[in-house]
């Protein structure tokens, strides 16, 4: 324990990637799919009872008996697990500050609980960080969908300046200098080679992929168990679908994303200026304060909401959209708002009952294990520090 220690101060201090053989060495990736997770010719498939639905189209939007999109999976049990190691893992940045769970904390719906998330060095980032929970059926990433793969999305993280700041000249030699990783690497891809930047995103793909929150009392309640949601809770859901309210519109059930790029006029908070989204990654000015619509899986744990973390209550969220179309755009700016958005006039029952709705799709049966020690011999746990020590908010 007293080796432990020294050498993890000894780490904080020179970066080393530095191991602890006998906790590193014991490491043996697993050999089972991921609850949720069917293993077929030897990679892991995601089974879901959606799967016997047809289409969103064909069942209509908000309707119950929806399928799912199309998805990521298809990786080893092995891949998965390495990219689990490799997620909580602050390696992956030049100083061993910052891990991908830094930003994406599993005890906080895989986000960070911060207006906008921390980088580098306590760097106040623009957004706040999204939910990882089914990002496997995203095919477009980022609050402005500018990456249309998990693979370019990561790269932003790595190698940006003020999020993890790493290159990958560094990245792959620190990975490389690894003997755990060279094992584990080469047990996954089955080479001896050095490993690539293509291995190492793929093995965060396959674990990230793997995030799949599809079973909560809304899920119970759509696939035949009636008793599921109480009355208020169904009330909630028949005005999330209605034609007043039109949330299923955009939040389309089952995934409660239509997984597009939507203009709501959704304010900034004081003193922050006007943020242009997707209209700017795009180059399109139809699309001017623009965000990708974000999945309402597990909404009660993301807190706060929006892009910019504007609302710090789902109450904020309802109380802004019912207070009608365009009400919190400036006046110095014109923005091509999305025509479901409206004016609802929602009554204070109807809100109550919306958020009660909005409380049963929280669903974590499937959250990972955190490992109990890593390849690269650093804290497992250190990820939760991050927050906590540029904010002081354990």
């Amino acid at each position: 324990m007293l080796l432990r220690r020294l050498t993890t101060a000894l780490m904080a201090l020179t970066g080393a990637a530095l191991t602890f053989a006998v906790d590193a060495s014991a490491i043996e990736l697993s050999d089972q799919c991921p609850a949720g997770f069917a293993l077929e010719q030897g990679v892991c498939r995601l089974s879901s009872r959606y799967d016997v639905f047809p289409s969103v189209q064909a069942a209509g939007l908000g309707g119950t008996k929806t399928a799912l999109p199309a998805r990521r999976d298809g990786f080893t049990p092995q891949q998965v697990d390495l990219g689990r190691y490799l997620f909580f893992d602050p390696i992956l940045s030049p100083d061993n500050a910052l891990a991908c769970a830094s930003c994406h904390l599993p005890e906080r719906g895989f986000s960070d609980g911060q207006p906008r998330s921390i980088g580098n060095k306590g760097a106040a980032l623009n957004r706040a960080a999204p939910t990882l929970w089914n990002v496997a059926f995203l095919d477009r990433l980022f609050w402005d969908g500018r990456a249309r793969s998990l693979e370019e999305q990561m790269l932003g993280p790595l190698f940006a300046d003020d999020e993890m700041a790493n290159t990958e000249a560094g990245l792959l030699e620190r990975i490389n200098a690894n003997p755990e990783y060279r094992r584990l690497f080469s047990q996954v891809y089955d080479s001896a080679d050095a490993i690539s930047l293509e291995q190492l995103t793929g093995a965060l793909v396959a674990f990230e992929s793997s995030l799949i929150s599809l079973n909560s009392r809304y899920d119970q309640y759509a696939l035949g168990y009636s008793d599921a949601l109480d009355d208020t809770e169904t009330k909630g859901l028949n005005v999330f679908r209605s034609f007043v309210a039109r949330c299923a519109e955009c939040h389309t059930p089952p995934l409660f994303t239509n997984r597009e790029i939507a203009v709501i006029g959704a304010p900034e908070p004081t003193g922050v200026g006007f943020d242009e989204g997707a209209g700017a990654s795009y180059n399109d000015s139809r699309l001017r304060g623009g965000f990708r619509v974000p999945s309402l899986r597990n909404i009660a744990l993301t807190e706060p909401y929006m892009h910019s973390g504007r609302f710090t209550s789902l109450a904020e969220v309802v109380s802004f959209y019912n207070a009608g179309r365009g009400n919190a755009v400036p006046d110095d700016q014109r923005l091509y708002l999305h025509w479901h958005i409206t004016s609802p006039e929602l009554g204070d029952d109807e809100e109550l009952a919306l958020l009660a709705f909005l409380d049963t799709l929280t669903d974590e049966s499937f959250l990972p294990a955190l490992p109990s020690a890593l390849p690269s011999g650093l804290d497992p746990a250190s990820y939760r520090k991050h927050v906590s020590h540029h904010t002081g908010v354990q």
